[in-house]
């Protein structure tokens, strides 16, 4: 007998798993939903130009062409580059501790494991309700105390703000506030310029630590500086903001993992001592992290004529995003759906929230072959002009006389 024998079936990731399914399936009109990546007009993985000239100015520099191994921290032209291009070019790095990541998860990781290691034990994190599905098994696995604080009114389909502000207000002095930075994932709901003042400032009256997770900067407004808007906010009023950043959906690099970790310290002292710790908790986790996801960000984001490319192709892709959101709804009203679908529009970033219950939701797997999570989150860049009329049709059918609320 080996100790193999005894080892269980593990259950499949909630999302990875769809998108097996999805593969799995032979239904020629499948649609897959779910996927957390932008997808063009025909459905297809787009490399944005941006990315593919950076590739070839790359090859063309020979320095560039060795295959070393990065510091424990990362790139530092790349870092420093990402952390501008989120925390401002004015932004003083020198008080800034940043280090590589790998992609927004391994940024998560690392911030989880910093907390864990130098905030009192049974420091506990709050997470929205609802949120990314990874949230909560990243921070459990750091050995944090992870609680909710409530974001999402179902019956309205929106932010439930004062919720949010009663549970943040009654969370044990000193907790950890993980806030998206924009295009809140699943709901597309974010709170607005007024009430991220208001939640800065009750975070700073409750000594709480505010932990951001950007992974849709510049895909969801199309406006890089716009969707930064909460965290330069909350750098002005003095929080020593933590920071996870991912480099996946805005430069469409998903799978060089490329992001950052970063926290905000009042000196280059303090600064100098968290990037110590921090490189002795990334030093046995993975030792360094990968070269060439972030060669191409920081190329692009180096040279004035890609920079400006890659704007524009970060507004390409938000303004395409939008308009399926206007599409599917008008769709959907013109079928003759009798519920008001004006949240799809209200929301932003890759997904909408559409308020479907998993009855709903596997009712479309199973007789429409559409393939989505159960929560009833879509990407709305997996619509184009050949599945919008098949999916709007397959939403109406599921939803008649029927609730969609949460």
């Amino acid at each position: 007998m080996s100790f193999i024998d005894d080892i269980p079936l593990g259950a499949p990731d909630s999302i990875l798993g769809i998108a097996e399914a999805y593969r799995n399936c032979n239904d020629p009109k499948k649609v897959n939903v779910c996927v957390g990546a932008y997808r063009d007009t025909e459905g297809k993985p787009w490399v944005l130009p941006s990315v593919s000239e950076a590739e070839k100015l790359l090859i063309e520099i020979a320095s560039n062409n060795n295959k070393e191994y990065l510091p424990i921290e990362g790139d530092g032209e790349f870092v420093a580059c990402a952390l501008k291009f989120m925390y401002g070019e004015g932004a003083d790095l020198s008080r800034i501790a940043g280090v590589q990541s790998l992609g927004g998860t391994g940024a998560c990781r690392l911030g989880g494991e910093f907390f864990s290691r130098f905030l009192p034990n049974g420091t506990q994190i709050f997470i929205p309700d609802v949120t990314w599905g990874n949230h909560l098994a990243i921070f459990k696995s750091c050995g944090l105390d992870v609680q909710r604080y409530r974001y999402f009114d179902a019956s309205a389909n929106g932010l439930n703000f004062d919720g949010m502000l009663e549970d943040i207000s009654k969370a044990p002095e000193g907790s950890i506030i993980l806030l998206h930075a924009c295009a809140h994932n699943p709901t597309g709901i974010d709170p607005s310029n007024e009430q991220w003042s208001t939640i800065s400032s009750l975070i700073v009256k409750k000594g709480h630590h505010a932990f951001f997770d950007s992974a849709y900067q510049g895909f969801a407004s199309g406006d890089a500086a716009k969707d930064a808007h909460a965290v330069r906010y909350f750098l002005s009023q003095g929080h020593n903001v933590a920071l996870a950043q991912s480099f996946s959906k805005n430069f469409g690099l998903y799978g060089e993992r490329c992001g950052t970790f970063s926290i905000c310290c009042q000196s280059p002292d303090q600064k100098d001592a968290v990037l110590s710790q921090l490189k002795l908790i990334i030093r046995p986790m993975y030792s360094n992290p990968p070269k060439h996801g972030s060669s191409i960000v920081k190329t692009v984001l180096k040279q004035p004529t890609l920079r400006e490319q890659h704007e524009r192709e970060m507004k390409a892709m938000a303004t395409r995003i939008h308009s399926m959101r206007a599409l599917l709804k008008l769709k959907l009203e013109q079928i003759g759906s009798s519920h008001n679908w004006d949240h799809i529009v209200n929301q932003i970033g890759m997904f909408a929230y559409t308020g479907m219950n998993s009855k709903m939701c596997e009712q479309l797997t199973a007789d429409f072959s559409i393939f989505l999570p159960k929560n009833g989150r879509i990407s709305l860049a997996s619509l184009n002009e050949d599945n919008i009329d098949y999916v709007a049709n397959a939403v109406h059918t599921v939803t008649i006389g029927k609730s969609i609320t949460q």
